[in-house]
């Protein structure tokens, strides 16, 4: 709990002054005499013994460019910026009324242009260089050093640079989900700006760029606390903050065209396959095993949302399914590299149930107008998936990295989610309230009555 106190605080830091917290590197230097009798000539050594002196003091193998992992990679980036564009804004785009759908949109394409500049400029740098247990610095700031011959693992860095920023880009448009109907478009895109750089890239650094959770042995293979519990949590503080669309429970919401919703989360789907097939850094067994745990969670979350469907509400609606189908998507995301196919089976189950009352029953109780169920969806499917990650990991997948121990890996599991939500929470108030002073982030009533495509963007469908 401390480090989780600590994380808070990182907060304050970030909007008022600089980084305090540069942890003392403790370097543990071997050293190894060797006492040589004067008898003793280096022909009289056995072959197995010089062999192993050989072995333990050649150095390490240098890091090698392997074309199949780049490859890899080069795909899955583009498969993961094909979520956001255009999969999410479809999947967005089609759950809004008619006058909304190109304001809605707009969020997502929006998102991967701002957070693209972001990103190199000084996103990268923050989450992905050295720095202390809490934030990276600005060695990387403008991808400074990075060449075309530096490496990350066995793929350039610079590769890595996008296949990240893709990440990036999708987390911050998740967030549009619970805005959807009422925020300012001016609004929207100076707190993306702000959030990618005080809010992601500090959680990114924690759990995969060498920070405090990553120490303590966090497992989250391709994003369960950095993208979904993060994004959600931002989503529901801001869907609290700008208060509940004009008509809720009056008028009709229904979505204007759900053939947009289906297709767009067809392509996200799809997409995910390099979002977390693309996690596992190469070509390898890794990135299968994630791609089979992606579709088998994926399916049976669709075929569970549907079931509650039945059961609830007497029928099985296709937007119900779409919805399954990402829950399941979600759900599996920090542990898709981790699990059997067994693991992901359950996973899959709980996840649709789990995400199908976190979108109706804890909706209602939570009094939140949340739009689009980014909060329902990413932050409760992220939170059961980053659970479930400790019960399911499993040796016959990760050999002798698995958890030794399932009660201390769940805490460790369970730090990440209080510190994501905490902290997300925390500091994506702060930034709305200070845009809230400034300009304002909720659109006048009669800009809301017309419909944002008209009072945020001059157009509309007809």
């Amino acid at each position: 709990m401390k480090k989780i106190l600590l994380a808070l605080s990182l907060s304050g830091a970030l909007l008022g002054g600089s980084a305090a917290w540069a942890e003392e590197t403790v370097t543990t230097t071997a050293t190894s005499s060797v006492t040589a009798e004067s008898t003793t000539t280096a022909a009289s050594v056995a072959p197995t013994e010089a062999a192993s002196v050989e072995a333990a003091t050649a150095p390490e193998a240098e890091p090698k460019l392997d074309t199949g992992d780049t490859a890899w990679i080069l795909t899955s980036t583009a498969l993961v910026l094909l979520m956001t564009i255009p999969g999410l804004a479809l999947f967005y785009g089609g759950m809004v009324r008619k006058k909304n759908v190109l304001a809605t949109m707009a969020h997502s394409l929006s998102a991967a242009a701002i957070v693209s500049v972001v990103w190199v400029v000084v996103g990268y740098s923050l989450a992905f260089s050295s720095g202390n247990a809490f934030i990276g610095d600005l060695d990387k700031a403008m991808l400074s050093g990075i060449t075309t011959d530096v490496l990350s693992g066995t793929i350039p860095e610079i590769l890595f640079v996008i296949f990240q920023m893709t990440f990036a880009i999708i987390t911050v448009a998740i967030i549009s989900g619970s805005v959807a109907d009422r925020m300012k478009f001016s609004a929207w895109i100076a707190f993306i700006t702000v959030w990618v750089i005080i809010v992601y890239a500090p959680i990114a650094h924690w759990v995969w760029g060498g920070g405090w959770l990553m120490n303590d042995g966090a497992l989250d293979f391709a994003g369960g606390t950095v993208v979904h519990i993060n994004s959600g949590v931002a989503g529901l503080i801001a869907a609290y903050m700008l208060g509940k669309r004009m008509g809720l429970g009056r008028e009709s919401m229904a979505p204007h065209n759900l053939t947009l919703t289906v297709l767009g989360a067809s392509l996200v789907w799809v997409g995910w396959f390099g979002f977390n097939g693309g996690s596992a850094l190469g070509a390898n067994g890794s990135a299968g095993y994630a791609l089979v745990t992606t579709q088998v969670a994926a399916a049976v979350a669709a075929i569970a949302w549907l079931a509650a469907e039945k059961v609830v509400r007497g029928k099985a609606s296709v937007l119900g399914g779409a919805s399954g189908a990402i829950a399941g998507l979600v759900v599996i995301t920090p542990a898709a590299g981790f699990v059997t196919v067994g693991g992901a089976l359950a996973m899959g189950l709980i996840g649709g149930i789990v995400c199908f009352w976190g979108t109706t029953g804890l909706k209602r109780l939570l009094k939140a107008d949340d739009s689009l169920d980014a909060f329902g969806l990413h932050a409760v499917g992220g939170i059961a998936g980053a659970i479930l990650t400790a019960v399911f990991a499993s040796s016959f997948i990760m050999g002798d990295k698995a958890p030794v121990s399932v009660a201390h890996q769940l805490w460790v599991q369970v730090e990440g989610v209080l510190a994501t939500i905490a902290y997300s929470a925390v500091v994506t108030f702060i930034i709305l309230k200070v845009i809230d002073v400034i300009i304002g982030i909720r659109v006048d009533k009669d800009d809301e009555r017309m419909g944002l495509d008209l009072s945020q963007h001059g157009e509309r469908i007809e």
